[in-house]
């Protein structure tokens, strides 16, 4: 009959398994380096800057006018390159009279299950000829 007793007495941390404590330190995301506006020549490299702090670690996508940026990471043959830090490395930056898929305005987005940070706007110019 005691033994009954006893387990009601164990309260709440009993019933934690080992090792999900760390659940409890988990934080949503927060943006720590903001992308910096940049001028740059046509066919020149360049990188955005975005760095983020989170736990589980945010994943980082990139926004150019509200759009996502295509990356290596969608498509192998893409000049636009995701790097581990989460900054975007632009191997040229592609400029032409009709397509200008490199210049506007960029925001990077760090997302966990607790939520997401938006960065600050950087703008991407072509330097003119």
């Amino acid at each position: 009959h005691h033994a009954v007793l006893r387990e009601c007495v164990l309260g709440p941390n009993a019933l934690i398994p080992p090792g999900s404590r760390l659940r409890q330190e988990d934080f949503p995301p927060r943006i720590v380096e903001h992308p910096s506006d940049v001028i740059v020549s046509k066919g020149e490299p360049t990188t955005l800057n975005c760095k983020a702090e989170g736990r589980p670690t945010p994943t980082i996508e990139w926004y150019k006018d509200g759009e996502r940026v295509e990356t290596d990471k969608d498509d192998p043959r893409s000049h636009r390159m995701l790097l581990p830090s989460g900054s975007l490395f632009f191997l040229r930056i592609v400029h032409g009279r009709r397509s200008k898929p490199d210049e506007g305005s960029y925001v990077c987005v760090a997302r966990n299950y607790l939520g997401e940070a938006v960065s600050r706007n950087a703008s991407l110019e072509v330097a003119c000829e």
